[in-house]
């Protein structure tokens, strides 16, 4: 498909075009399919969404500034939105295609990550990031799950639904609960600083398995966040380095939080990271 692009992004699709295939996962608002552009025979990710749950749940707006963002996302660690169509019932997103699926999966079946697979995983995303900081897009809700591998085992921020392009501070409260950065559970402003701090809680669930503060009740995770709570357990043996980068961004005040390229230079980054993997 990158081959035309141009051609294809101004071309009027439709579900004529596609051979669709298995589907790959289901969310709140529709589901993804693999999915096959007939004359190319370029393999694809179809995500239908139903004008009904749009309306439903009033994300008319959110969903437009996502696709606006996403298509306009050129960098090897961010999943491409190709282009999108629609017909009286769905909208249909046709997305770059990761074969090894979400990351949250390996994560649960491995049980934790190695510090070198961890290292990797934490420089592309934060590559990545750089990325989006630069052209003002603020991600803000970087998880497991919205992380994809693609057949090389290299990693794709895929969901955009609460991005936000913006070069001045925000204050609406969106994201995932465990991956809140305190000044949005204090409903304070926030500003880039906040997909900065969810690197931190991301690099300490690679490495432990689980977030760092996990708690029985969303009231309780809030007060753990807004103290940072941080503790690491005994198991599994964690470096001091990999400590140190955590500690480093999980950080109440977000203007003391490590930058993107400090995180870039850190030496745990430097001694684990698999170039190989994120130069492919």
């Amino acid at each position: 498909m990158d081959s035309t692009e141009e051609e294809n992004s101004k071309r009027h699709w439709s579900l004529e075009d596609f051979e669709i295939g298995k589907p790959l996962g289901r969310g709140k608002f529709g589901r993804v399919y693999v999915a096959r552009e007939l004359k190319s025979k370029f393999v694809v990710a179809l995500k239908v969404i139903f004008k009904e749950q749009i309306d439903k749940y009033r994300i008319r707006d959110q969903l437009k500034r996502e696709m606006e963002i996403q298509s306009n996302l050129r960098h090897p660690n961010i999943l491409r939105l190709y282009g999108w169509f629609h017909d009286a019932e769905r909208v249909f997103l046709i997305l770059e295609y990761a074969h090894n699926g979400e990351l949250y999966k390996e994560l649960r079946k491995k049980g934790h990550l190695t510090e070198k697979q961890a290292a990797t995983y934490m420089l592309s995303l934060t590559k990545a990031l750089a990325y989006c900081h630069e052209k003002h897009v603020i991600h803000r809700d970087i998880k497991p799950e919205n992380l994809l591998l693609d057949h090389e085992g290299r990693l794709k921020i895929a969901d955009f639904g609460w991005s936000v392009q913006s070069s001045s501070k925000r204050h609406t409260m969106c994201g995932t609960l465990d991956y809140l950065a305190p000044e949005m559970v204090e409903s304070k402003a926030h500003d880039f600083a906040v997909d900065n701090w969810t690197l931190g809680i991301l690099c300490y669930e690679f490495l432990y398995g689980a977030p760092p503060f996990e708690a029985e009740s969303q009231a309780d995770t809030f007060k753990r966040i807004m103290k940072v709570d941080l503790t690491f357990p005994s198991t599994p043996c964690v470096s001091l380095d990999a400590k140190n980068l955590i500690s480093r961004l999980l950080v109440k005040d977000s203007s003391r939080r490590l930058s993107l390229q400090k995180i870039m230079e850190h030496p745990w980054i430097i001694k684990n990271a698999d170039l190989m993997v994120i130069c492919k």
